[in-house]
């Protein structure tokens, strides 16, 4: 059993952000932090005060988490970028909506005395009985993870504990975010006091301006007496609150979040769900019809459509079976349809699987085929405009040294660069029936003849074509075109120029896709430039589609694992700089070399180049930690180390230097993930480097001290190349199907008196209501287990509690 949180996020927009820039404009981009950990960061929309991101994300947070923040920054090439303002959502928040925060928030002035962080380490008690002085004892001894507010990337940190109105300080630790005083402080308890709160404060000093605030606890003294001791790792929190004039006129962000906190039980408890799903998509290769899958879609409200398709398909991916539970979603949808035209055209759930398999099986294939032709555009940064109504002159240039560009010059001119552009993409498509992963392939085939059998008139000689152009232009290569950074395409978004000429050939190759040249230049008519183009592209897709669909089971072996699906396998490579040392010997004034590193499924490994031979590799049971380093150590925010251990004993540790804040935590998530199941894991590490014999984060001098901070091993992102889960999309599906189960059993039982008692007694009827039936026993078996889980965490928890009272 494991219990596991994930967020869903969506930074949909902003709007009537304040003016940073002296063009009358900002160039904004958000950061988002868990708990004061800074996990990801959109792309910069320059020169806007209404900003569109459109940017999601799954994350996967530890059950402890408290709050989710949303900063808002200003970009500047010059200077430090300018804060705007935050939004930050707890937890409780999250947890009492189930169904997700979706609207406009605004944003709210950052407040020094509010953006605190970090934990301390403290002992609080209660000396002397009877006749002896009864005394409050409280000794500070260490805190860690504090906010860096001095330029040199650390703090300077002291603590003040208060009490019955007497104060008393520790010393100044210098340079350090994870200080160690072991200080004592006593009180005296006078009977007649009316002051019953400890408070000790957490300050980093100062020697110019005034110091700054960095967290405090509370502590009722009256709680504590009945105790005598109370000691552990106190969470530092704010100051209080206070009200900030700005409200309401730094703006605002339009956000979607969901917290889905599930407790995973183990794989025995799934077992008759799966086989169950299983056994209702094999029964048409019976003959027979799979009244479960047609339940499911009619009971999936469109709000919970996508979900529910993400976790079939990838179920079924597990199962080996998505190519059959794509065909029955198939089958359905055309026993529905009677316009050709409409076909797959609707949000159905058999075209969000459609969309869900094609992202989770193609993006290497997507990523093959689209990845020249986006660089290409992303480098050359043409000038490309084919309405009229949109040309602007001053944008193209110059024609020669001294003639001004006409519209019709632009208009000429942006013809020609999207037709070359097209034509190296149509190139593109027709030879990737050779890489085309072969399940895709085979889906695509069993679709085009489904859809054949169902319109073979002449009339519908297009339908089967338009039916995979529908998914593989429409659903899956235009919407890469048009954004490539949410395919992975690209690190940041398009500028404004780009962005267009993308618009414009993801037009073109919708056009193609429809395969109706006429439409589209009757809607906009400025594309019948391209009318040629486009005619020639819907040949060369008929041929590639065909050639496509011509593959079968029967292809050698070696074009079968070449083709395969790759999903399952952790893999992540690019290039990055690192650093080694052993037993954390101190670095050199340059340590980092620029190397190519693969994360396989078992090893990472690094070389000078992608094809030269691996200069070095680790093995991934024996890494023990993967951490970020503090700023201040190499001048980068964004080095993460990986901790090892040799067969000797020795500790080594690995440094990566990745280039962006995303690229450090995808790297951090896919390591964290692919080691999840290691077993000699450190609980504590050092931020730091050793160097000048003291560790640089919390000055100890023992190499061998254990570690200054806990290791965060629960926040990793969700990406398309994660292995697939199957106990947890089967916990998924299991909480779908528990929350349409009445609307189901409605549905089943209308239609049972639909057919008509004849196939009811029947030998096929009654195998449908057993397949149905079972289910709702199933669900019910389920339910059961989750129930005891959570009557035995309910009484740990209280026994806990008597022992702690005791």
């Amino acid at each position: 059993m494991s219990k596991r949180s994930t967020l869903f996020i969506r930074i949909v927009e902003g709007k009537n952000l304040p003016v940073k820039d002296i063009t009358g404009s900002s160039d904004p981009y958000c950061i988002v932090k868990i708990d004061n950990e800074a996990i990801i960061r959109t792309a910069t929309i320059w020169k806007t005060l209404s900003p569109f991101w459109g940017e999601e994300y799954n994350v996967h947070v530890p059950p402890s988490f408290r709050t989710v923040s949303f900063y808002v920054l200003d970009e500047d090439s010059l200077s430090r970028d300018d804060v705007i303002g935050k939004v930050s959502i707890s937890r409780e928040t999250l947890t009492a909506k189930p169904q997700g925060v979706d609207g406009w928030i605004n944003l709210s002035e950052i407040d020094p005395d509010e953006e605190v962080q970090g934990e301390i380490h403290l002992q609080i008690s209660v000396l002397g009985d009877g006749e002896i002085p009864r005394k409050l004892c409280c000794r500070v001894l260490e805190a860690r993870d504090l906010a860096k507010k001095d330029r040199n990337g650390a703090s300077d940190p002291f603590v003040r504990v208060r009490f019955n109105g007497k104060t008393y300080e520790s010393v100044v630790v210098k340079k350090s975010c994870y200080p160690r005083w072991n200080t004592n402080f006593e009180f005296e308890l006078d009977e007649t006091s009316t002051d019953s709160l400890l408070s000790v404060e957490v300050w980093d000093w100062d020697l110019v301006s005034r110091n700054d605030f960095l967290g405090k606890v509370l502590f009722n003294i009256n709680k504590l007496q009945s105790a005598q001791q109370e000691e552990g790792w106190f969470r530092l929190g704010p100051d209080k609150s206070k009200h900030s004039e700005y409200e309401g006129t730094l703006g605002s962000l339009r956000l979607q979040l969901r917290l889905r906190d599930e407790v995973v039980l183990p794989s025995s408890h799934y077992k008759p769900l799966t086989e169950l799903l299983s056994q209702s998509v094999g029964s048409q290769l019976n003959g027979n019809w799979p009244d479960l899958i047609m339940l499911m879609d009619e009971t999936t409200t469109a709000e919970s459509r996508q979900e529910v398709a993400n976790n079939l398909v990838k179920l079924f991916l597990g199962q080996g079976l998505v190519k059959e539970f794509l065909d029955v979603l198939f089958k359905l949808e055309l026993e529905k349809t009677t316009e050709p035209n409409t076909l797959f055209r609707s949000n159905s759930l058999a075209s969000k699987s459609m969309e869900s398999f094609l992202k989770v099986a193609g993006m290497q294939y997507l990523h093959r085929l689209l990845g020249p032709i986006i660089n290409r555009i992303f480098e050359e940064k043409k000038y490309v405009e084919l309405d009229p109504s949109k040309v602007e002159l001053k944008e193209a240039g110059c024609a020669g040294l001294h003639r001004q560009q006409t519209e019709s010059d632009v208009i000429q001119q942006s013809c020609s660069i999207l037709q070359s552009y097209l034509s190296e993409l149509l190139t593109s498509i027709l030879q990737s029936a050779s890489y085309c992963p072969l399940l895709i392939c085979q889906t695509f085939h069993q679709l085009y003849h489904r859809v054949q059998e169902r319109f073979p008139d002449q009339q519908y000689r297009k339908v089967k074509f338009i039916a995979i152009t529908s998914f593989l232009c429409l659903r899956f290569i235009s919407p890469a075109i048009m954004s490539p950074k949410l395919f992975h395409l690209r690190e940041k978004h398009a500028d404004a120029r780009t962005s267009r000429t993308l618009l414009l050939l993801a037009k073109a190759v919708q056009t193609i896709g429809n395969m109706d040249t006429l439409a589209c230049c009757s809607k906009e008519p400025w594309m019948v430039c391209l009318q040629p183009a486009i005619q020639q592209g819907i040949a060369q897709l008929k041929d590639f589609i065909i050639k496509l669909v011509s593959c079968r089971e029967s292809e050698d072996f070696e074009l079968q694992t070449r083709m395969s699906l790759q999903c399952g396998t952790m893999e992540k490579e690019g290039f990055l700089f690192l650093h080694r040392t052993k037993d954390k010997c101190m670095p050199m004034t340059s340590p980092f070399k620029k190397y190519y590193v693969t994360l396989s499924k078992d090893t990472l490994s690094y070389s000078r180049t992608q094809h030269s031979k691996k200069t070095s590799s680790i093995s991934l049971p024996k890494i023990r930690a993967v951490e970020k380093v503090e700023e201040k150590c190499f001048g980068s925010a964004n080095v993460m180390q990986i901790i090892s251990s040799e067969a000797s004993g020795q500790q080594e540790t690995l440094y990566l230097d990745c280039k962006s804040v995303n690229e450090l935590n995808h790297w951090l998530s896919a390591l964290r993930k692919a080691c999840s199941h290691n077993t000699n894991t450190m609980s504590c590490y050092h931020p730091g480097i050793y160097k000048a014999d003291r560790w640089s984060c919390c000055h100890q001098r023992e190499k061998a001290d254990p570690g200054c901070d806990k290791t965060r091993h629960g926040v990793t992102l969700q990406e398309w190349y994660d292995p697939l889960d199957p106990d947890l999309e089967a916990q998924l599906i299991y909480q779908h199907l528990r929350s349409v189960q009445h609307v189901m059993r409605d549905k089943y039982y209308k239609l049972r008196e639909q057919r008509g008692a004849q196939e009811t007694d029947s030998t096929r009827g009654q195998r449908k209501t057993d397949e149905v039936t079972k289910l709702f026993s199933v669900l019910q078996d389920l339910y059961d287990a989750h129930f005891a889980v959570e009557e035995e965490e309910r009484l740990k928890n209280k026994n806990v509690f008597l022992e702690i009272k005791t």
